[in-house]
């Protein structure tokens, strides 16, 4: 479950403060230190997936949603590129590591699918999935 969803649950509202979500993340969740929480805020902010208005922060749930199935396909395709290759999940998850010093800031899904071509793997199945851009 994403970070964000969890605050929602605690707090029952998708609508923070910084330091009210510093603190969920990092005191009541444990999930990371109050500097990396607040690393994390700014890169969501940047992905879109919290808005900023009149000092409040506001997750947007439909881009939280996009990003929960990107990760869930992200993961599908991981396990069936190493069960198809006979390898390890993060032998794969390394490849696509390097796959993204090559193509740059792609979406993972797409740096995995095309590990996966490039490694002979039939990724056919996942090409409607993929996320446009």
């Amino acid at each position: 479950m994403h970070p964000l969803e969890e605050a929602i649950e605690i707090k029952g509202s998708p609508e923070f403060t910084r330091s009210e979500l510093v603190g969920i993340l990092s005191f009541r969740l444990r999930r990371m230190s109050p500097t990396e929480a607040k690393k994390a805020i700014e890169e969501w902010i940047e992905e879109g997936l919290l808005e900023e208005s009149e000092g409040k922060l506001l997750v947007v749930i439909e881009k939280l949603e996009e990003e929960k199935e990107a990760g869930s396909l992200l993961g599908e395709m991981v396990s069936y590129i190493a069960r198809s290759l006979g390898w390890g999940e993060l032998e794969v998850l390394e490849g696509v590591k390097k796959m993204r010093e090559r193509y740059g800031d792609l979406d993972e899904a797409i740096l995995a699918y095309l590990f996966g071509m490039e490694k002979g793997v039939d990724m056919s199945k996942f090409r409607d999935r993929l996320p446009e851009f």
